[in-house]
């Protein structure tokens, strides 16, 4: 898990799919975070992909590095606790201007069942991790 959060803090930005119905919708994250050993991302409860990530909590999120790359599928779960919020926030204080850890909009979620594929352009073999 370490070395996928590694990855996905160092790219920056990272693109999560979900499906809208019979639709994939695929939009830009940037928040990762490591909380009691599980790697969480967060985002509104008022927005489509919270919506649809409710209604089908699996997902796949993918992430380029130089000729690096990985691709996690997972599903998700909400945490609604304020610590891990908290946790979120503090580590991204830019989103305090739209989020606090108290309010009812804030959403955190973790990766649960999650296998990490991490590939190359450079020719090295593929490699698979779980957690």
């Amino acid at each position: 898990m370490q070395e996928v959060y590694d990855f996905l803090k160092n790219a920056g930005t990272y693109f999560l799919a979900t499906e809208d119905g019979d639709q994939a919708r695929v939009r830009p994250f940037g928040t990762i975070d490591v909380f009691e050993d599980k790697l969480y991302i967060q985002t509104g409860k008022s927005k489509d992909v919270y919506k649809q990530i409710v209604a089908n909590p699996k997902i796949e999120l993918s992430a380029c590095s130089g000729l690096d790359w990985v691709r996690v599928t997972a599903t998700l779960v909400p945490d609604d606790r304020v610590e891990p919020k908290k946790h979120m926030l503090d580590n991204y204080p830019n989103l305090r201007a739209m989020y606090d850890e108290n309010d009812d909009e804030t959403i955190v979620l973790y990766l649960k069942d999650a296998t990490a594929t991490f590939a190359s352009l450079t020719g090295s073999p593929a490699r698979t991790v779980e957690f």
